[in-house]
């Protein structure tokens, strides 16, 4: 794709967004669970069953005020950062105005994705009387896009952020659905991620656009030096040690013996996933490899040759 071959989403975001089309949701109270328990495998364990199943709601509502967390985070920090100033037209890497536009437009969705996230935490804390414990301060992109932009030269950082947002975007949106899918949650946890999928769905096609204009304009040797660091920006942001620290923490916060948290923080310390080709993530971040045409190039699939399958 050139760039004068974009074509703007914006009469899209005018009669769909989710920020000009749908009412508060509020949180319901009832039975069902305020968090899936498959995103939350330590109260599957053997040893939460045995020892402390009635703790199960407190797991699961701190879980909650987690992802909800790194939602604001990765909404006003990452992606709000890159949107923004590609719609200023403060990038390195030039886009024509359309581009721009919706840029724009991702700014205001991501924005008011972070304050829906924000008053559901406030309407959560409200109905259960639970308080989130000390939340971390930064995701795995707040280290993994630093450390990618560290190893290419100053002139490709805004193109190696360009590329980074848009695998993650493209991870994001899977992570959504399946918030939405699931039948067991709260109606209200299910329609504010059903809210949230449908501007991402927008917003994953609009990175890969992206992404895919600058790579098949860019010189051979800009793609080959990109290429070389994808693996260290994989290798950062496929970690599970900032989710393992708070599984810990949370985990140090349950009345329990010392015994039986020490036998959850070994339960929780092996569902860490292999950051390899068996990752659940790859097949996202393959997608949008494909998508934006750079997983045609010999150099992306000489770098990630330990990521393909």
């Amino acid at each position: 794709m050139k760039a004068h071959e974009y074509r703007s989403f914006a009469e899209a975001w005018e009669e769909r967004a989710t920020i000009r089309t749908r009412p508060r949701r509020r949180v319901e109270d009832d039975q069902r669970l305020i968090y899936p328990l498959s995103r939350q495998p330590l109260v599957l364990g053997a040893t939460f069953q045995r020892e402390c199943p009635q703790l199960r709601d407190f797991v699961l509502v701190q879980s909650l005020y987690k992802f909800i967390n790194d939602v604001v985070i990765f909404e006003t920090e990452i992606v709000d950062r890159t949107a923004r100033r590609i719609a200023k037209d403060r990038f390195a890497v030039p886009f024509p105005f359309a581009c721009r536009y919706d840029a724009m437009t991702v700014v205001v969705d991501e924005d008011y994705h972070a304050l829906v996230a924000m008053d559901f935490l406030q309407q959560t804390i409200a109905l259960t009387g639970i308080e989130p414990i000390d939340l971390p301060r930064e995701i795995e992109l707040s280290r993994a896009i630093p450390a990618a932009l560290a190893q290419v030269p100053v002139a490709l950082r805004d193109a190696m952020e360009l590329i980074c947002v848009g695998i993650a975007e493209n991870t994001l949106t899977d992570d959504v659905a399946a918030f939405a899918r699931d039948d067991t949650v709260k109606p209200s946890v299910k329609g504010l991620m059903a809210d949230h999928l449908l501007d991402e769905g927008r917003h994953s096609s609009f990175w890969a656009r992206l992404a895919r204009i600058y790579w098949q304009a860019a010189p051979q040797a800009d793609r080959e030096a990109i290429a070389q660091v994808l693996p260290v920006f994989l290798g950062q942001y496929l970690t599970s040690d900032i989710q393992q620290a708070f599984d810990f923490s949370l985990i140090d916060a349950l009345p329990v013996s010392q015994a039986v948290r020490q036998a959850l923080r070994e339960e929780a310390r092996a569902l860490a996933y292999p950051i390899n080709h068996q990752h659940p993530l790859l097949g996202n971040i393959l997608r949008f490899l494909r998508s934006s045409s750079m997983l045609e190039s010999a150099c992306v699939q000489t770098a990630l040759r330990d990521y393909l399958p």
